[in-house]
């Protein structure tokens, strides 16, 4: 099979050559759907050309009754850790021990890849001006994070001294990182004018958000720069066309530790982007309160790529795009939310780097394997931040540019790619706002209603296929196309699945695993009385490591083991005190993800709580009392 050109690949694997004005035309009106029933018994409809109207949340059928087979018994002790809420400072206080002072050197920066002058031609730098502090003359670090606090606040108290702008803006104190440094996000939203109706219901419904990140990786330093940008122009009005219909967060130094010394991972070396679903880290903690206060609707992660290394060795090319671009690749995404992120999003994005004079393409990675030719659409694990964030039904999409190992080589283009595509991807959230909130009902609907029912995919992995990629020739700068051993994402290839159960129970031991579920966003119920109910127990077969893949060692950090179980139907006797995951919830695959066993990223497999004899699913609603967990 061969894959077609960026512009012309749609998310679902097929050819999607519509330009942003036939896209808007086509999907800024989502839906006849929701006049459809929600059970997953039914087909998808087709995507929608109608617009939809908010319905009330369907009602799953119960599963009919099976044989009620042997009982289980499990109780094992884990910790309970405490998380803060986010709070809101009102001014930034004191750091000890904050690294890199304001204006010093920063830490040492690697020696860029030598290039011809043929192909440093092909990336000039733009005729723009940027006012953050890595582009101050003579400067040769990056903004440290002293300096991005500094900004924070200070664009937090220029907006409180300007009230007739009706734009509130707020620094959220997140936590600290491994080694202290504060973690905070900056949120902007728009104030109602003082004559505005009042909301109908004492709760007014929460504005849609849009959340930009940056950071995650401390040596890749463009998507902070750009962030701190874009927060210099909402402060200053330019984007108040974006703030008249969405708020907006914005996390620019996602891993302070890293940045501080200039390096991939966190203070403890590991990859902060693989950890959104195990919540290992801080960092990753933060970020998944941050999600779970404010359910953003779109997710936009920013990142740098490589240039050099292992692609130019393999291919004798240099890659050629200023932009690589994903959205979430996941098994159990929901399509509506793949379709959306391609045509409202994707698509758009690539003509407004080609507006702006700069190139873009699908982002795509290769393995340190010398031997190995092919490339890969990036990860399709659920502990990825583009997949997770996917998984809680947001909008999710990853750009990463020009940078891995540049230094400040192409420091302004590379930022300039980066605001161009933050900038696009904002004015379309606001553009679609309204479908946007009304996609995610529909969504958050069906997945409610696909309890009890049909299938949930426990392992996917990408389809092999060939690529036409364009490339840089490593003499002449002169484009040219190579066919590749392409792994596409586009399209995953089930490797294994199992009925969807009603949700699952653990054990009262289990309040570490509760305690992770919950900072991922995902309702858990505990029992206040016993309860028989039918379900399925697991017993351990064997584990096996997980291969290193294309993103190398560092892609498989909390995702390192594949356990093999096998499940055993049983009539389950639930003490009071026990746990009830239901799957009849938005986040529900967020849970699949989490909870079953053989997931290659779940809770189990990763040593969390006390593995598959604390763990069951269960087959029928628990008619029983249910506190909430908090």
């Amino acid at each position: 099979m061969s894959v077609m050109d960026a512009g012309s690949v749609a998310g679902a694997g097929g050819p999607c050559r519509e330009g942003k004005t036939a896209s808007r035309n086509r999907l800024g009106v989502l839906a006849t759907v929701l006049t459809l029933s929600a059970c997953a018994s039914s087909p998808m409809p087709p995507w929608p050309a109608g617009r939809m109207a908010a319905e009330p949340l369907p009602t799953a059928t119960a599963p009919t009754s099976a044989p009620l087979p042997r009982p289980l018994v499990a109780a094992v002790p884990s910790p309970v850790a405490s998380s803060p809420a986010p709070a809101v400072r009102a001014n930034p206080p004191p750091v000890a021990g904050s690294a890199t002072p304001a204006g010093s050197g920063g830490p040492p920066l690697p020696v860029p890849p030598p290039v011809t002058a043929a192909v440093a031609a092909r990336f000039p730098e733009p005729a723009v001006t940027f006012a953050t502090p890595a582009f101050s003359p003579d400067r040769q670090s990056f903004t440290n994070s002293v300096e991005i606090r500094d900004i924070l606040y200070g664009l937090e108290r220029s907006a409180a001294a300007l009230p007739s702008r009706r734009t509130e803006v707020r620094v959220l104190d997140l936590g600290s990182s491994q080694s202290g440094q504060p973690l905070e996000a900056l949120v902007f939203t728009r104030l109602p004018t003082p004559d505005a109706t009042p909301a109908p219901s004492a709760t007014p419904l929460r504005r849609p958000a849009v959340l930009l990140v940056a950071g995650q990786h401390g040596d890749e330093p463009a998507g902070t720069e750009a962030l701190l940008v874009i927060a210099q122009e909402l402060a200053a009005g330019r984007l108040d066309s974006v703030l008249a219909s969405v708020d907006v967060l914005l996390l620019p130094l996602a891993n302070p530790d890293g940045a501080a010394v200039f390096q991939r991972g966190g203070a403890d070396g590991s990859d902060v982007n693989r950890d959104h679903l195990l919540l290992r880290t801080p960092e990753a903690q933060a970020l998944a309160r941050l999600q779970a206060d404010f359910a953003p609707i779109v997710v936009l992660d920013l990142h740098e790529y490589p240039v050099g290394g292992a692609f130019a060795e393999k291919f004798g090319a240099v890659q050629r795009f200023d932009a690589l671009i994903q959205y979430a690749t996941v098994a159990n995404l929901h399509p509506y939310i793949t379709r959306a992120a391609d045509e409202w999003f994707r698509v758009p994005l690539l003509a407004s780097l080609r507006s702006a004079g700069l190139s873009g393409d699908w982002y795509a990675t290769t393995s340190a394997d010398p031997a190995d030719k092919k490339l890969s659409m990036g990860s399709v694990g659920p502990n990825v931040g583009r997949n997770a964030a996917g998984l809680r039904n947001s909008i999710s999409l990853l750009v990463e540019t020009r940078g891995g190992g540049l230094g400040r080589v192409d420091l302004k283009r590379r930022v300039q790619a980066q605001v161009v595509a933050v900038t696009s991807v904002l004015d379309n959230a606001a553009l679609h706002a309204a479908d946007l909130v009304k996609l995610r009902q529909f969504v958050e609907r069906d997945t409610v209603a696909r309890a009890c029912r049909g299938e949930a995919v426990l392992e996917a992995a990408p389809t092999p296929s060939e690529y036409a990629l364009s490339v840089l020739d490593r003499e002449s700068g002169a484009i040219r196309r190579i066919d590749v051993a392409w792994d596409s994402a586009l399209a995953l290839r089930t490797l294994k699945s199992r009925p969807r159960p009603c949700g699952y129970w653990l054990a009262a031991s289990e309040a570490d695993a509760v305690r992770r579920l919950r900072l991922l966003g995902v309702e858990v119920m505990q029992l206040d009385t016993a309860v028989e109910v039918r379900g399925e127990t697991f017993r351990e077969i064997a584990r096996q490591p997980i291969g290193i893949g294309a993103e190398g060692a560092a892609a498989n950090a909390g995702a390192a083991t594949r356990l093999i179980v096998q499940t055993v139907p049983a009539l389950l006797e639930i003490a009071a005190g026990g746990f009830y995951v239901s799957l009849e919830q938005p986040l529900a695959n967020l849970a699949v993800a989490a909870l079953e066993p053989e997931a290659p990223a779940s809770f189990a497999a990763n040593r969390v709580g006390g593995g598959v004899v604390s763990l069951a699913r269960i087959l029928q609603r628990p008619n029983v009392r249910m506190s909430g967990v908090p």
